[in-house]
């Protein structure tokens, strides 16, 4: 029969012995807690104190760390203490479940200019350790590539293959869907304005150069960051969650090899595919929409159309799409690596994909502009 836990105290002087008794264990949580409360009063005022407790039943986790509780607010009153009386067993279990004080003092509140500030100086810093760990990753990817290209052997054709299906195939509905209505909206937008000034037929020449050079391989990629690359995000950050990843590398597999290769690559082969699709079913609708509202008949927008672009306005789109496809393969596998053991920290990485994969497109688009633009292309 375990004894309740008690507490005796003897004094001589400035010196305090607290004899503890009976089983301190979980089972009687609440007389440990006022066991253990009752040691502090007692010890008020003792410069000195001894924690004896040879005469303890039994010992476990929860009063082990009563004590010890006790012990740490003696010395927070400016006691000294020392146990007396431990088994080893005893001096283990008060050493593993130590005492420590979790709160903390609150600082004062910084001026909102300060608060600011270190939002932005820790942005960057973000950033940049961002900036550095794609440029680093994107050297892994590369020496992958390597390998494989060394080895062919090594490559995962079928893996790319079925990726090539989810990426390409199963998304040309959406992607001709919604550049045939953007088409059909700047078409619309434009010959009502246009009309202003009697020059509805150049709404052709906008929709042409427009859909062609920026607007057929943005909408693509913008879709496919938020389709296909957060898909990739999700799976790659199951996997580390329930540690496939690191299964893969005790099998001696690399998991740049095995996933994030292949959904690379099948991004870069689907992307400019389905922008030549977006640039058809976009200068689809906008011929659609200057038939029906402006007036302006198949054969003379197909004839306006041919004047008003060239191979030049036609391939600026395509070249840049390769680039993007890479961006967004490579932000979307780095964010499903970094994934923790949680769901919260899946959804985290993959609302950080997306949002992280469309501002480098716009930007990888910006860029691209200037650049053909420098070079008059």
């Amino acid at each position: 029969m375990e004894r309740t836990p008690e507490v005796a105290i003897e004094r001589q002087g400035g010196e305090a012995r607290i004899l503890l008794s009976g089983a301190w264990t979980a089972h009687q949580a609440e007389q440990v807690e006022t066991a253990g409360d009752r040691v502090l009063g007692e010890t008020s005022g003792a410069a000195r104190v001894l924690l004896d407790l040879t005469g303890v039943q039994r010992l476990d986790t929860l009063g082990a760390w009563v004590v010890d509780r006790a012990r740490h607010g003696v010395e927070q009153a400016g006691g000294s203490v020392r146990y007396v009386g431990l088994t080893e067993a005893q001096t283990i279990l008060l050493r593993e479940v130590a005492f420590h004080d979790l709160s903390t003092s609150r600082s004062a509140a910084a001026s909102p200019v300060v608060g600011l500030l270190a939002d932005v100086g820790e942005g960057v810093v973000d950033a940049g350790r961002d900036v550095v760990g794609g440029v680093s990753f994107l050297g892994a990817f590369v020496a992958a590539l390597g390998r494989t290209i060394l080895r062919p052997a090594r490559f995962r054709f079928t893996s790319m293959v079925y990726h090539l299906e989810q990426v390409g195939l199963r998304s040309v509905p959406i992607i001709t869907l919604i550049s045939f209505l953007v088409g059909c909206i700047v078409a619309q937008q434009g010959i009502f304005q246009l009309q202003k000034f009697g020059a509805t037929p150049f709404v052709v020449d906008l929709i042409g150069i427009l859909t062609l050079r920026e607007l057929g391989v943005l909408l693509t990629s913008i879709m496919i960051a938020g389709r296909s690359g957060s898909a990739f995000t999700a799976e790659i950050g199951s996997m580390k969650m329930r540690e496939e990843i690191d299964a893969l590398r005790v099998m001696g597999l690399d998991p740049m090899e095995v996933l994030v290769l292949p959904r690379i690559l099948a991004l870069m082969i689907a992307l400019p595919l389905l922008t030549f699709l977006a640039n058809i079913a976009a200068l689809f609708g906008g011929g659609l929409v200057a038939w029906i509202y402006g007036d302006i008949s198949q054969d003379v927008f197909l004839d306006r159309l041919q004047n008003a672009i060239g191979l030049n306005t036609f391939l600026v789109g395509l070249i840049k799409a390769p680039f993007m496809a890479l961006v967004i393969g490579l932000i979307a596998t780095i964010e499903g690596l970094a994934v923790k053991g949680s769901a919260e920290s899946l959804g985290r990485q993959v609302t950080s994909s997306v949002v992280k994969s469309i501002f480098i497109v716009i930007v990888v688009d910006g860029l691209f502009a200037m650049f053909f633009a420098a070079i008059k292309y």
